[in-house]
C-alpha cells in the first residue's frame, strides 16, 4: 500500500462524486459531492478536500478543517477531519488510518496541536475506528454527533 493524497480537480471530478461507502454507512457520513459544495461555500483555506490515491486507484475521499469558528461566535477556532469516505471495496486495508495521520500531519504543519472529529454514534457508526486510533471523547456533541479529539 502506498497511498497518497490528491487535490480534487476537473479531471478527477467525477471520480471523486463517485466514491461510495458501504450500503448501511451512508447516514454516518455526506457523500463526496455535498463536502465539494460546502468547501465552496466556506472562505478560502478553510477547507481542504482530497483524495486518497493508491497507484491508479481512487480508494477514498477526506475534508480537513483549519480554523473553523466552532461555535460561531468568534470564541473557539478548531482544526480537524470534517469528512471521511472511503470507498466501500477499499474499507479494511489501513487507508482511514492513512487519511487521519496525513490530516494530523497538515494540521502540525500549520502549528496545530489537535485534531478535532465528530462522529454519528452507533453499532454502525465510526466510534471504534476512532477511539483505537487514539481519540477521546471530549462529552460535547454536534447536533447528534459525538465530538472527539486527537492531541498531536
Amino acid at each position: 500500500m502506498t497511498p497518497r493524497l490528491e487535490e480534487v480537480t476537473p479531471e478527477n471530478l467525477d471520480t471523486a462524486v463517485g466514491i461510495r461507502v458501504r450500503p448501511g454507512q451512508e447516514h454516518a457520513v455526506s457523500p463526496v459531492v455535498t463536502s465539494l459544495a460546502e468547501a465552496y461555500v466556506h472562505p478560502a483555506g478553510v477547507a481542504w478536500p482530497r483524495l486518497i490515491v493508491d497507484g491508479d486507484r481512487t480508494v477514498g475521499f477526506l475534508m480537513a478543517f483549519f480554523g473553523i469558528d466552532w461555535h460561531r461566535d468568534g470564541s473557539l477556532h478548531r482544526s480537524g477531519l470534517w469528512r471521511l469516505n472511503i470507498a466501500a471495496d477499499a474499507q479494511g486495508r489501513g487507508y482511514g488510518r492513512f487519511a487521519v495521520g496525513s490530516v494530523a500531519a497538515e494540521i502540525r504543519r500549520r502549528g496545530g496541536r489537535e485534531l478535532h472529529v465528530t462522529w454519528h454514534p452507533g453499532p454502525t457508526g465510526p466510534e471504534d475506528f476512532y477511539l483505537r486510533l487514539g481519540f477521546r471523547k471530549t462529552g460535547e456533541t454536534s447536533g447528534d454527533q459525538t465530538v472527539g479529539v486527537l492531541d498531536l
